[in-house]
This record gives structure tokens, sequence and C-alpha cells, in this order.
């Protein structure tokens, strides 16, 4: 331990010594600097080298561009946009409207019309049908007369189906012609044969629950026939042993009939769709028509 304090101490006296010790002192010796000072005059010195020598120019040669002569490249004839054609569906013989000038008829206007053909389930999908109107309509600045046309076309349609499904058919009604002119228009059916349409389908009537009834009936009238047979054995002393057998059965056919008849009326089938020419409908706008 004292060996490492001895050895400090001796370091520290070692480097206190060399940092104030004369020797190291540095001084700089200006008197070289005064006598060169003295000799050579500074000013004249610059005046006494010799001139550099002239150079030309350095000439970079740039290639002149060549002089072609631009045509400004040709434009197409500027068409202003056409107008758009008023409908849901675009027709060829549609007119061009501006509808700052037209004449409107509201969304939500009804006509009366009668079909011009037989409308049922057995149309296909893309058949087309016709209506005539019966009543005029009047608009602001416009009466629609009796005897527009209108066109629909069949959107779905399918015959009766099992489990007491209805027919159906969904008819859009998408142009009208009116003084000659036909438009496209966006409407729907909303009477069909003075009843009212919900959805835009026209449906036969659903039977399941009527099936349901006919199966109970069947069992009914089994049972009834069954106890007339009964009774006839009964009249004959020897019918009178198996008298009671017929209307056993007829029991239980009835008890079966009633209570499957949930299951056998899903094979029984709705009703069909069958509206005759000159019934009555009504057609009801979905969107503003436009008449120029």
């Amino acid at each position: 331990m004292k060996y490492k304090l001895l050895k400090k101490i001796l370091f520290i006296t070692i480097i206190i010594s060399y940092l104030f010790c004369p020797v190291f002192a540095l001084e700089l010796d200006m008197s070289v600097d005064d006598e060169i000072r003295r000799t050579y005059d500074p000013s004249k010195l610059e005046q006494s080298l010799p001139a550099l020598p002239k150079t030309a120019p350095a000439q970079t040669s740039v290639p002149k561009p060549s002089q072609t002569t631009q045509t400004p490249p040709k434009t197409s004839p500027v068409t202003p946009a056409a107008r758009p054609q008023l409908g849901v569906k675009k027709l060829q013989n549609d007119y061009k409207y501006d509808k700052s000038t037209a004449i409107r008829i509201k969304k939500g206007t009804k006509f009366r019309v009668k079909s011009n053909s037989v409308i049922s389930d057995y149309l296909r999908e893309g058949a087309r049908v016709s209506f005539t109107s019966i009543k005029p309509v009047t608009q602001r600045y416009v009466t629609i007369t009796e005897g527009t046309k209108f066109t629909a076309v069949v959107e779905d349609s399918h015959l009766p189906q099992f489990t007491g499904n209805g027919g159906l058919i969904v008819l859009l009604v998408d142009s009208m012609t009116f003084n000659g002119q036909t438009r496209s228009v966006h409407a729907k059916i909303t009477k069909a044969n003075l009843k009212k349409v919900f959805f835009n389908n026209i449906k036969g009537k659903r039977q399941y629950w009527k099936g349901v009834a006919n199966q109970i009936d069947k069992g009914e009238n089994f049972y009834k026939k069954t106890r007339r047979t009964s009774s006839k054995l009964a009249d004959n002393p020897v019918g009178i042993i198996i008298s009671p057998i017929p209307t056993i059965t007829g029991m239980l056919v009835y008890a079966v009939n009633f209570v499957g008849s949930p299951i056998f009326a899903i094979w029984s089938k709705g009703g069909r769709i069958s509206i005759p020419a000159g019934s009555e409908f009504e057609i009801k706008l979905l969107e503003d028509v436009y008449l120029y």
C-alpha cells in the first residue's frame, strides 16, 4: 500500500516539474523575419515579376440548331357533348331535349290503361306486351290524351309451383308513345284487373292452405262413405258381423289425412295467372318523363 502511494506522489512530482521547467518554454526568434523585411520590399517584388503570357480565349463551338419550320399539329374539331336522353331504356327514336324548355310529367303520375293482349304466366322473360290508356291525364302545360300507348317487358315469370306457390309475372313499363313520339319511361304496374299489385309482382293465388283443407275433406268424405257402407251391412243379419270394419277403416284414413294434411299439401300447386285482353291496369311512373 505504501509503495502505491509513493508511486503516485513521484508521478505527480514529475508532471509538475515538467510543466514549470523553463527549459521547455518556447521563444520565437523574430530576427530573421525583420532582416527579410529590410532587405526586400514586398511591394517592389510584385512589380518585378514577369507578366503572364496572353492566351486566346477558349472558343467552344456550339452547333447552331438547324432552322426547321414546324407546323402546329392539326386539332380535330371539338363537337359539343350530346344531351342525355331520358328514361331507363335508350330508344333509337328518342329525341334530345333540354330540361329548361321540355314539358315534364312528374314521377308518381298514374295512368289507367287496358291490355291489348292476354297476360299470363306462360309469357317468358323478355316478352313484350302493350297497353292503351283509357282516360286522359292532365299535367302542367300538357294533357296526355286517351289512346296513348305503353309498352312493357316481362322481367320474370314462372308457372304455378309446388308447396301451393302460384304463378308469377313481373312487368316493367319502359316506353310510351304520345303524339307519334316514343319516349323511354320507367314505370311499374300497381293494379291488374282492378286488383292491387304489390312490389310489381302479379301473382297467382297461393293455395297451400287450400291444399291442407282439401286433404282433410278427402279424409272426411272417405269416412262418410265407410259409415254408409257399415249401415247397409248392419241391415243384413250376416253383414252385421263385419259392419264395423268399414267404419274403423274410414276413421283411420280420416285421422291420417287430418294429421298428415300439412305434409300432403306440399305437393299441391298454386293458382294460374291468365288476364284476358281488354282488362284494366294501372301504371305508375317511377321517374320524370320529359316531352319536347
